[in-house]
């Protein structure tokens, strides 16, 4: 079945950008837009004479380096989860000596 989509356009700086996303996904596009636009402001700010390519080179980076922390930390989350409870067994075996 396919999926019911919508077009949207959104604004990423001075630039519009059309898109036929899926209905239920709509929010996370417009969220997306929003965080792109504060981080590029955020390096326009910090260093006004660079290039627009070089801001939105800035804001891809970081935008980038998040994804991989979260994806990181979203694949040990289980074997952090196992380690407390291992610890919490060794140390009551301790306590119990």
């Amino acid at each position: 079945m396919p999926t019911d989509t919508q077009h949207i356009t959104l604004k990423l700086d001075a630039h519009s950008v059309g898109l036929d996303v899926p209905r239920e996904a709509e929010q996370n596009y417009r969220d997306a837009a929003a965080l792109l636009n504060r981080r590029f402001q955020y390096y326009l700010k910090l260093r006004p004479n660079a290039s627009a390519e070089q801001l939105w080179m800035y804001t891809a980076l970081e935008v980038a380096v998040s994804l991989q922390s979260d994806a990181r930390d979203k694949s040990i989350a289980p074997v952090e989860q196992e380690l407390k409870k291992l610890n919490e067994l060794i140390n009551n075996a301790i306590n119990k000596q």
